[in-house]
């Protein structure tokens, strides 16, 4: 057996107070099928918890929640204290990580925070004080 089955060995004669080899057999199958339930592609759930995982992104989809309305960056700029550059570069990192959308009128890029983010949102405030 492995050191990995070792230890996993020890924790099952911990909890059941006697563990075999097929104790062991057992939990791993049990675990790996669990394994299966994870998504086959977590890249875009990754993308999206790093991308928020910047202060200034942070701060601007909690702006653009908060507002409850689309945004022009112009309006972003004040209340974020970061360059014009950062502010761009940042909405541009949320847009392609799905947090934000964007539509264009005239001169004018309006951002509004998307649903995915709302709901990113909406666990964080309700787990807030859980950890």
């Amino acid at each position: 057996m492995s050191q990995q089955t070792e230890r996993l060995k020890r924790l099952l004669t911990d909890e059941l107070g006697e563990c075999c080899d097929d104790d062991v057999k057992d939990r791993l199958a049990s675990l790996q099928a669990h394994r299966s339930e994870l998504p086959a592609h977590p890249e875009s759930d990754l993308t999206a918890l790093s991308t928020l995982g910047s202060e200034t992104r942070y701060t601007i989809v909690r702006l653009l929640n908060a507002t409850d309305r689309e945004m022009c960056v112009c309006e972003i700029n004040p209340i974020v204290d970061v360059s014009n550059s950062a502010i761009s570069h940042a909405l541009s990192d949320l847009f392609d990580a799905g947090l934000v959308t964007r539509r264009k009128e005239g001169n004018w890029r309006y951002y509004d925070v998307s649903d995915r983010a709302e709901a990113l949102l909406m666990a964080l405030d309700d787990t807030q004080g859980d950890a």
